[in-house]
Parts: C-alpha cells; structure tokens; sequence
C-alpha cells in the first residue's frame, strides 16, 4: 500500500484499542512518517515479561518509504520502544531536548547510540521530514516538553495531539495559549487526532497547582516519615515534591534508578535547576521522622520497584508504624492485585495510606470532557480521529465529538488503513499488527512457541518421563518427574501410577519409536489427570540400550 501524491493516511500499528505502546502512521506522496513508538508492561498473560513491544511488521516492509520518527514527549509509552527497534528502522529521529535526553541515555544503555540519527529540535518553527512539515506546538502534560504535532502536508493538515491537558500553569515548561491554538484552528485542520484516556471523565483534569495544596495539607499534618510514589517520568510532580518539601520544612530523599534518571536530564536540560538537594539513605534514616519526604517510584505494584522493596523490608528506607505512604498518581487497570498486595504489606506495618479518594493528591496529564470541547472549539476540525484508549474510549470519544458540532468522526483501532484525504475519512484497508515480548535478550513473538508454551506451563505444569527400552522392551522402571502439578501429599503415590502407566504403554506400543513416545506421552498424562483433573505438558525421553 502506497500513499498517493494527493493522498493523506493513517493507521495505528499501536495505542488504538489500548492504552500503551503508541505508534502512529502517516502516508502521503509515497511516503511514511512515523510519530512516537513505545512500549506497554507485561501482566499475567505473560510469563516472565516486563516489556511488550509492538510488532512494526507493516513499515517495515517499507523501510525505503519511511523518512524519520517524530516524538511527542518521553513516556515509555511513547518512546520506550526505541532501544530495540529504532537501529533496524534506521530513519532519523526528531525530538525536543528533554525527550532526546531521555532516548539517548536508553541508546546509550542498549549500546546502540552510534547507530542511531537522533535530531535535537526545538519548540521554535516547522522542519522538513520528507512530503511532511511538522512543527511542535506545546501542550500541558506530566512532562517536560510534551508536545502535539501540527503535521503539514499537499493533501492537508492535522493535528496530532500527543498526550494532554489544560494547565495555564503548568509546573514545568510552557504551554500554547488558546490564542495560539486558534491561530493554528484559523489556518484550516482536516484532521484532529486526539488523545481518548479520560473521555469519560466529566470535568476538567485539574491542575499542579491544585496537587500542590493537596500534598501540603496532608503532609503538613503527618507526624512520620512520609513517602510519596508517583510514576518516575511525572516531572512535574517531581518539581511539586520539591516545592511541597520546603513548604512542609521536610529533607527530601529520592528512592529508584528511574527517579534518578529523570532528574538527571531534566536538570541538564534547563528544568527543575531549583529542586530541593536530596539527602542519602542513611541520612533520610537519621533525621527525625517528621523531618523527612521520601519520593519512590513503584506505585503500580512493581515487584523491583522501591515501593514493594520498602514495604518488604529489603531497602535501606523503611517505614514503621505512623508513617505515611502517598499513592499520587492513577491505579492503572490491571495492577489492581499488585497495588493491593503492597497496600496490605504496608497496612499491616501500621503505614498509613493515602490515595486519590482521600485526599487531592494527584491529576491527570489526560484531558476530560471539556478540555476537548475547547479543543475541538480551538482547532475546527473537519475530521476527529480518537487514539491513546481502549475501544470504550475511542467509540466514546467520537460519540463526544459528534455531540460537540464535529462535522465526522473517524473511530480507528490499531492496524485499520484510513484515507483522511480526500473525501475522507474512509477505511480503505488493513495492516498487520501485533505484540513482541523482550525475554531476556531475545525478541519474540507474544503469541509465538515460547509464549504458548511457558502460558502452558504457567497453567498445567509440566511432567518429564525417561523410558529405557531394548528392542521395543522395557528396561528398569520409568522415572517420572513433576514441576507445578498439583499431587502435593500425594506425590508418591501418583509417582508409582504415572510411572506404572508409563510401563504399560511401552509394553503396549511395540518397537515404532513416535508411537512408543506418543503412547507413554497420553498414559502418563492420563494418570494426571485422575489425580489432579489438569492435563500437564508431558515430555518423553526415549533411552535406546
């Protein structure tokens, strides 16, 4: 498929059905831009995985067609894909400072940094990348320099808006003013594409401002130590940390290599130059408890995080009965557990915990209703394309846009070809997409053999038989091992009937080897299934003496 000179398309190869792992599309005169390329977080359903990347199939049969990456701003997930893919793509990346800090440090780790074009490019004027000329427009967000696209082509120009809100005082960096938005609105947009996270949400966002007053109301009054998670990439609340500790009279102490990494580039690239000096871990520890603001990433229930560490008593910083732990951010879905299991660790400790419904600790970088509706007000769109939400909030969002005066919605899932002009927008086709996993060093696919295999072994549990036989004849007794079947009490026991079952089955089989193989394979797995009503992988080793 390729995009005609006249011609404008779209498709999601990820971030369009689910929120995470953004990677967005555009095609004209034969070529392809890319904007954002990120990652989401393995769950449950895969075994083994932090990382799930998403599978670029479709572009990368037309590497020759593709001219350059364009970040919105550094969320892994909208960025955290490019260690592993971006040397393959081979095309130039463009991104503002702070988000180009952010890339090259995990380039850098992944020891790929000289085989990758990463541009620098400031907030100040259009440049050119290939039929595209993309300028990056400022909008509030919980980083620095989050930023929407305004893409400029022959067939037309859209809007895309990265991740967003409204915030006239935005705690770091600077944000367009409505003026400027409908200067750009005045020029004539055929295509809004827009963030859908918080299309639900029935009022605005809220501001830093507001999370300023919450976290000092709440801290001010706390006796203990106190500990606030929040994701690492949160910028900005990092920088109302800072604020919140000088106007409680506590020492700040950051908590998690991720944490660190952010302060790191956001202090080389002009941002938090007046964030509090942070004391060490022994010296957080020394200090009186109500001397004290502990930041520490894991808030989402990861395992390594310093959060659960913490919790767990495995870290240098601990809590103890009246202390406090703040949960400023948003529970992700499907974290839930996770959360939970930290949550009640830290209760039992005597912890007290805070989040969202208690106190005003924490906003949204997503927009609610009516931040959209002065968007769409701004822009004027012809065409409103919903992206960043699960399928419930992009038909929702195209319900919103449509009841707002939106002349026509386009509402797109991941891998679906829509032509914006002309006479747009019109789905005309599909494209391949799917997930990766990041095992170890290995890429593979999330649905490929190992996958299915480890689900299989996670589910069922796995049994190994050894069989020695002589010309079709049983030698010795067959040796049965069981990893994760449930016999429990039971295991001798079931160890004598699988292994009797093996036995019969090759005294059964006679001499064709699959067939002896197969034959135990189904006995043994049998036995198992009397016993436990699960159906484990079995696997056969076959001794020929």
């Amino acid at each position: 498929m390729t995009p005609g000179k006249n011609e404008l398309l779209f498709v999601a190869l990820g971030g369009s059905g689910e929120i995470g792992m953004n990677v967005n599309l555009y095609g004209t005169q034969g070529k392809w831009l890319m904007v954002d390329c990120g990652v989401t977080f393995g769950d449950a359903s895969y075994p083994g995985i932090d990382i799930i990347l998403p599978d670029l199939q479709f572009i990368e049969e037309r590497l020759d067609d593709l001219v350059g990456i364009v970040l919105t701003h550094g969320h892994e997930d909208h960025i955290g894909a490019l260690p592993y893919l971006a040397a393959d793509l081979d095309v130039p990346i463009y991104a503002t400072p702070f988000t180009a800090g952010l890339v090259r440090g995990k380039l850098e780790e992944e020891g790929i940094e000289d085989r990758v074009e990463l541009k620098v490019m400031n907030e100040d004027g259009p440049f050119r990348v290939g039929p595209f000329n993309v300028t990056f427009t400022p909008l509030a967000h919980s980083i620095p320099e989050g930023n929407a696209l305004l893409i400029e082509t022959e067939a037309g120009r859209v809007f895309h808006t990265g991740d967003w809100k409204l915030d006239e005082a935005a705690a770091l960096g600077g944000a367009s003013t409505a003026a400027e938005l409908t200067a750009i609105g005045d020029k004539g947009i055929l295509a809004l594409v827009c963030d859908s996270t918080n299309v639900f949400q029935q009022e605005a966002s809220g501001t830093e401002a507001e999370v300023r007053k919450g976290l000092d109301e709440v801290i001010g009054a706390a006796r203990g130590r106190v500990l606030v998670t929040t994701f690492a990439s949160n910028a900005a609340r990092l920088q109302t940390l800072g604020e919140v500790a000088r106007d409680t009279g506590r020492q700040l102490c950051v908590a998690g290599r991720s944490l660190d990494r952010i302060l790191r580039v956001a202090k080389a690239t002009g941002y938090l130059r007046d964030f509090p000096e942070v004391v060490d871990f022994d010296t957080a520890m020394t200090l009186p408890p109500n001397q004290v603001l502990m930041v520490g990433t894991g808030g989402q229930g990861e395992p390594r995080a310093a959060l659960a560490r913490i919790a767990d008593g495995n870290h240098q910083l601990k809590l103890s009965q009246g202390d406090m732990v703040i949960f400023s951010s948003r529970q992700i879905p499907g974290n839930e557990v996770a959360i939970g299991r930290i949550m009640n660790t830290l209760a039992s400790k005597g912890v007290q915990l805070v989040t969202d419904r208690q106190a005003f600790v924490h906003v949204s970088g997503h927009p609610g209703r009516p931040e959209l509706a002065e968007m769409y007000r701004w822009m004027r769109p012809q065409i409103v394309m919903p992206v960043h939400g699960e399928a419930r909030h992009l038909i929702e969002h195209s319900r919103y846009a449509l009841s707002q005066g939106v002349p026509s919605v386009a509402s797109q899932s991941n891998g679906e070809v829509w032509r914006l002009a002309p006479d747009g927008p019109q789905r005309i086709g599909s494209a391949p997409t799917g997930r990766l996993v990041i095992d170890g060093d290995v890429i593979l696919p999330a649905d490929g053999t190992t996958m299915n295999e480890r689900r299989r072994l996670a589910l069922y549990g796995q049994l190994s038989v050894a069989v020695a036989v002589r010309k079709g004849q049983l030698m010795g007794e067959p040796q049965v091992r069981v990893q994760g079947v449930p016999v429990e009490e039971d295991r001798e026991e079931f160890l004598e009937e699988a292994s009797a079952a093996a036995a019969e089955a090759v005294r059964k089989a006679g001499r064709d080897r699959e067939k002896l193989r197969e034959s135990v394979r189904l006995a043994v797995r049998r036995a198992a299934t009397r016993f436990t009503g699960k159906k484990p992988v079995v696997d056969v080793l076959i001794l020929e003496v």
